[in-house]
């Protein structure tokens, strides 16, 4: 069996994206990728169903039952080690993780952002509000990046991006609607796989010497 580093994906909501991952995997899209397990800060996320309806392990980790930093991300970290996650994906995590944390797992985080970094990114920059901005401001180009995560919001470096046409008649709604459909699901999976697949050229590459 071909080797395959191991993926989990931090999620908070629906799952639109960890969808994607789920979809592209099954489609052989992530051949250098093993989504190992779903970890969710909110006990009702929807994600959750999307992780056991295709057999992938989810567990939620919540902030009422590990308020402090250091034991909700230990928390976190146990369950990586325990499935033997190299890569995090975060795909809608509504939780901020300390600088310790990404510390640990360097060029190991990555995240999807609505924007073309450094447009509308930065602390406060989620949701609705970055398609609101790219909106008040007239641009005529948005899109979405994927980067690593580091101990700057939205401040690592960037793997992929794809631009997406603002259209006149475009509503904070639209545009986030159609940023995801036509970038946010394409580019995560594509990143994952790009990731993954450098780290087991690495390693085959250290083996060899």
């Amino acid at each position: 069996m071909k080797e395959k580093i191991g993926v989990a994906v931090l999620v908070s909501g629906g799952g639109t994206n960890l969808q994607a991952l789920i979809d592209a995997a099954a489609a052989g899209r992530m051949p250098a990728c093993e989504l190992r397990a779903v970890i969710s800060s909110r006990e009702d996320a929807y994600a959750l169903v999307r992780a056991r309806e295709a057999g992938i392990r989810a567990e939620v980790v919540s902030r009422r039952e590990h308020p402090g930093q250091a034991d909700f991300e230990g928390r976190i970290r146990a369950i990586l080690d325990s499935c033997g996650a190299e890569v995090i994906v975060l795909a809608g995590f509504l939780s901020i993780l300390s600088e310790d944390f990404t510390r640990a797992y360097p060029e190991r985080i990555l995240n999807v952002h609505p924007s073309l970094i450094p447009a509308f990114c930065g602390k406060g920059y989620y949701g609705l509000r970055v398609h609101e901005e790219a909106l008040a401001r007239g641009v005529k180009i948005t899109g979405a990046t994927v980067h690593f995560v580091n101990e700057v919001p939205d401040g690592g470096r960037i793997i992929l991006q794809k631009a997406v046409r603002v259209k006149r008649n475009d509503t904070p709604e639209t545009l986030q609607k159609r940023v995801m459909r036509e970038a946010e699901w394409k580019l995560l999976p594509a990143a994952t796989q790009t990731v993954c697949a450098e780290l087991l050229r690495r390693r085959k590459k250290e083996g060899t010497k």
